[in-house]
């Protein structure tokens, strides 16, 4: 009889399963064979090394080990799937080669048990690889059935809850995750090789910057302040680049204490990198090679499907002003305003909603924002960002109004936000002090007065250059997921 994942009614208890399974480790503790006491078994081989290396491996021994995934009962002889690290092999496992005491205890196994094998390889009448045991050790008892094989673990919520089990019976979830660790080592080596030092910055910090976003606070006791855990890298990252560390960057958790969607988790992996003597220019270049390079030595290919819509890396990607972008999406020019309440006035007329007295700026901001992004398919680099919502850039030379920044949007969503950096201490200064302001009149996101920040740039920055990107998009773009908690290991949840 075939059993694939499990031998319960999906109706039954789930609890009254479990509690067989107890009962047999209890008599495996009696008879003192605790699976729980062994420490240790040594593997000659994964089931990829055998399957891969038939050939050479035939008829040779073998230790294998793993978790059942599927059992087929044959009388006096049972075939069994072993899932490891690297696959699945089947082991076969016969009375006469056991034993009747031995292969009585076999037949007690369940699906999800770990088991120790030891045998030789050989390939079945029907031609699949095999490992024909000789000995058979249990290594740990599951004590929980895993689900049924053909709904498997489907409730999504509860996929992102219990990752370990997810992780066991979808193998596309590890082959998600496998992707997201090679892009994260890939990136590594796209900026160590172009002479970057990769360093560490504090998570817990005195005041909040270096982004727009409320922060997470906790409490150091022995110091009795609050702390906040890092919204961004940036500040400390350009304090290296002051005290002559000329290409340095980051990847580590950032934490926004902020809404949770699809495209966001109050904590995820960024890259934050600067480079001196570079500009916007640079980081465009710098961010373009990542993201190409990566794809081709990860997907093989500059071209991926991401949710039915197909995108090309291939360099160079578009490089547009938000003016111009906006014009072409909206037919609204802001060049052409200068003041602010006919700019509302025809902001208004597009359905939008305006409230206070915004600048001009800040009303350019708001169409793209509601009106252009989405609409960005394919790579976009989005450059010549208002002041009012840039306070870490440096302005324009041609128009002081706008600043040197950019965005990268492929298929609605930013992918990396860049800069050439404010190095002006004064001017950094003011839009600090606008920032505080409008913290003091309520906004938990605005940025906080950074002094020793000043102090560092006062010492003098060259001209630098900096990017942050989000890893978590990347991955979900890399292995066309919609949500970020597809990549995220353990996201965040809210307790049950």
């Amino acid at each position: 009889m075939a059993e694939e994942f499990e031998l319960y009614n999906p109706e039954e208890n789930i609890s009254e399963v479990a509690q067989v399974r107890r009962e047999k480790l209890l008599k495996l503790q009696e008879a003192g064979r605790d699976p729980f006491r062994i420490s240790r078994f040594d593997r000659t081989h994964y089931s990829s090394d055998i399957i891969n290396n038939f050939e050479a491996l035939e008829n040779s021994q073998t230790a294998i080990c793993g978790r059942i995934m599927s059992r087929r009962d044959m009388g006096k002889a049972f075939f069994c799937h072993v899932q490891d690290d690297k696959g699945r092999i089947q082991i076969y496992v016969r009375v006469n080669d056991l034993g009747e005491e031995a292969y009585s205890e076999f037949k007690k196994l369940d699906i999800g048990d770990i088991i120790g094998a030891y045998g030789f390889v050989f390939r079945t009448k029907r031609g699949e690889i095999s490992v024909h045991c000789s000995k058979v050790v249990l290594l740990a008892k599951s004590l929980l059935p895993l689900p049924e094989k053909f709904h498997g673990l489907t409730n999504t919520e509860l996929r992102y809850r219990q990752r370990y089990v997810d992780l066991i019976v979808n193998p596309q979830v590890r082959r998600t995750f496998e992707i997201r660790s090679r892009l994260i080592r890939e990136i590594r080596n796209f900026m160590d090789s172009r002479g970057f030092i990769e360093v560490e910055t504090p998570v817990l910090n005195t005041i909040s910057g270096g982004a727009t976003a409320r922060p997470f606070i906790t409490h150091h006791n022995t110091l009795g302040i609050d702390l906040y855990m890092r919204i961004a890298t940036e500040l400390h990252l350009k304090r290296l680049i002051v005290g002559g560390i000329e290409r340095v960057y980051e990847i580590g958790r950032i934490f926004r204490n902020e809404g949770m969607d699809p495209r966001h988790n109050p904590e995820f992996t960024t890259i934050e990198a600067y480079q001196a003597y570079t500009d916007l220019e640079g980081m465009m270049d710098l961010c373009e090679g990542m993201f190409s390079g990566c794809a081709k030595k990860i997907l093989g290919s500059y071209s991926l499907t991401y949710q039915g819509s197909e995108i090309d890396l291939t360099p160079p990607f578009r490089r547009v002003t938000m003016t111009d972008i906006v014009k072409e999406k909206t037919g609204l020019d802001f060049g052409s305003f200068t003041d602010p309440r006919e700019a509302a006035k025809a902001v208004r007329a597009l359905g939008l909603e305006v409230t206070g007295e915004p600048s001009v700026g800040e009303l350019l901001y708001l169409c793209f924002d509601e009106l252009v992004e989405s609409t960005l398919r394919q790579p976009t680099f989005v450059y010549m960002y208002p002041v009012e919502v840039s306070p870490l850039a440096k302005r324009s030379p041609d128009n002081p109004d706008m600043t040197e920044r950019f965005e990268l949007f492929i298929c609605g969503m930013e992918f990396a936000n860049a800069f050439s950096e404010l190095n002006d201490p004064i001017d950094q200064k003011e839009r600090f002090k606008r920032q505080s302001e409008l913290r003091a009149g309520g906004d938990e996101e605005a940025g906080m007065m950074d002094t020793d920040f000043i102090n560092a740039l006062e010492y003098g920055m060259p001209p630098t250059g900096g990017i942050g990107i989000g890893i978590d998009r990347l991955a979900m773009l890399f292995t066309d997921s919609a949500s970020i908690r597809d990549v995220i290991f353990f996201p965040t949840m809210k307790p049950i």
